[in-house]
């Protein structure tokens, strides 16, 4: 693909400061599939003073002018459907079906999200003898993971537009190619220069540069908690506005009444899902302690039915893990609880039978587990479920809270009311009833260490936003 080599800012393809290369790994062969510029500090000036200079002009647009842009931006990106589908799968290891499916359209739902809260959204409100503004933020660095790259991308982009601020994104290193793509979607769509720019390069290079940079204004930061610490260290030095999405260690409680085959098998594939690879998975699974060889049974005999290979092929239900990083960490978390006294289910250490090649991992059901085990309190990231017992509801609500991140929760019951009864009482930012999946216009973010801020829709949309007060404006007061 073109543009590998180059950086995107002030609406051209430039060369990079620096000489250094990585190579993009595909998972599924352990080959490189390219290679791109690693940017450093000079490459940051230059993109934030592009994205600085854009903003003068770029935050006195209108309302009707920001959206006629998302408009043909969500146009562009549609017409990149398959080609971000492709490259997805080809440098993350999703399968096609998944990346078609979700991956792709993720980042075209936050467009189209993005697009409707612009719209709709209270620009100016009257309070006491005040007129209440609400204003673009100003220049933004938004750094995003490798695995949801589009999801999270969009999700900032989107509504970092809606609002009027200029930006700089720094995309995973680990699977970069797809943001190349969305820099062309941004380009075709006719965003002005200096509205978006996109530098590739890792943390300690271009992350740090950019989230101690004095002009910008706010870091949207989604990764790992560890990083998002560092991101907020650099970002205090300057006093910017920090947003952080980070890891997660999600419960999912199954209450006694919920009907166990359907829903254990549902949330054990769902674990599973993106090879585990997601921050808010419902690792945690909390079942009644007499039931616990129920549940355990359903659990390893759905993880052995799900389908590990090629991402390439639409048979395929989970890929490898993105990089051999990945793959050697989850492997060493596998082989503690073993050696912590889990009880291994199914699955383990080791490769799939029939897999030599890749960074594949075998779905792994762990029974009685103690809540103290480190496959119960360290974030994973891959397709192994930890099931704990508990003795009552309390106890179950008490070890759902036992962690120290809060993104997500999870509760079943065969009665709706029951189910949101638990989940008023558990610390997470979204508490997904009877199997309710991700809602774009609901709110996302986290408690504790998953984060602060919230992102999708009109809250995505207030975290690019300042609130002013123009004080006498309003007589009526």
């Amino acid at each position: 693909m073109e543009n590998t080599n180059k950086f995107y800012i002030n609406g051209e393809w430039v060369d990079p400061s620096t000489s250094d290369t990585l190579e993009v790994i595909n998972p599924a062969t352990e080959e490189p599939i390219a290679s791109i510029s690693m940017g450093g500090k000079a490459d940051v000036d230059k993109a934030v003073a592009a994205a600085k200079a854009a903003f003068e002009t770029f935050s006195q647009t209108t309302v009707e002018e920001r959206a006629a842009l998302l408009g043909r931006i969500i146009e562009c990106y549609k017409a990149r459907m398959g080609d971000i589908a492709g490259i997805v799968s080809q440098e993350m290891g999703a399968p096609i079906g998944l990346a078609t499916a979700a991956q792709a359209p993720a980042g075209l739902g936050h467009l189209m999200y993005s697009l409707n809260a612009l719209n709709s959204f209270p620009w100016e409100e009257d309070a006491g003898t005040a007129k209440i503004v609400r204003e673009p933020i100003g220049v933004c660095g938004l750094i995003t993971p490798w695995n949801w790259p589009l999801n999270q991308i969009a999700a900032k982009v989107g509504p970092a537009i809606a609002a009027g601020c200029t930006m700089v994104l720094k995309p995973s290193e680990v699977a970069p190619l797809n943001a190349i793509i969305f820099a062309e979607v941004m380009h075709e769509a006719g965003t002005p220069p200096g509205v978006f720019n996109l530098v590739h390069g890792d943390g300690p290079n271009v992350g740090v540069a950019m989230s101690s940079h004095p002009d910008i204004d706010m870091m949207s930061f989604t990764g790992s908690t560890r990083a998002g610490i560092s991101v907020a260290q650099e970002a205090a030095t300057t006093v910017k506005r920090v947003a952080q999405e980070l890891g997660g260690k999600s419960p999912n409680v199954i209450l006694d009444d919920a009907t166990f085959p359907e829903v254990i098998a549902r949330d054990t594939f769902g674990v599973c899902m993106n090879t585990g690879q997601s921050c808010n998975a419902p690792t945690r699974m909390l079942v009644p302690a007499s039931r616990m060889e129920e549940a355990a049974a359903i659990a390893k005999a759905t993880a052995e039915q799900i389908k590990v290979g090629d991402p390439s092929s639409q048979e395929t239900q989970i890929g490898p893990l993105v990089s051999e990083t990945q793959f050697n960490k989850v492997q060493a978390l596998i082989q503690k609880g073993i050696d912590e006294g889990a009880t291994l289910q199914t699955g383990g250490v080791g490769r799939p039978d029939g897999l030599n090649r890749g960074y594949f991992v075998k779905p792994t059901i762990f029974s009685d587990v103690r809540n103290d085990m480190a496959i119960a309190q360290e974030e994973i990231f891959g397709p192994v479920l930890s099931l704990i017992p508990y003795a009552d509801e309390e106890e179950a609500v008490e070890i759902a809270n036992d962690t120290v991140y809060g993104l997500a929760a999870y509760v079943s019951s065969g009665d709706l009311e029951h189910a949101a009864q638990i989940g008023r009482k558990i610390r997470a930012g979204n508490v997904h009833l009877n199997g309710a999946g991700v809602d774009p216009g609901a709110p996302f973010g986290g408690y504790k260490q998953s984060g602060n801020g919230r992102e999708f829709s009109k809250w995505g949309l207030e975290e690019f936003l300042e609130t002013k007060a123009l004080l006498g404006y309003n007589a009526a007061g």
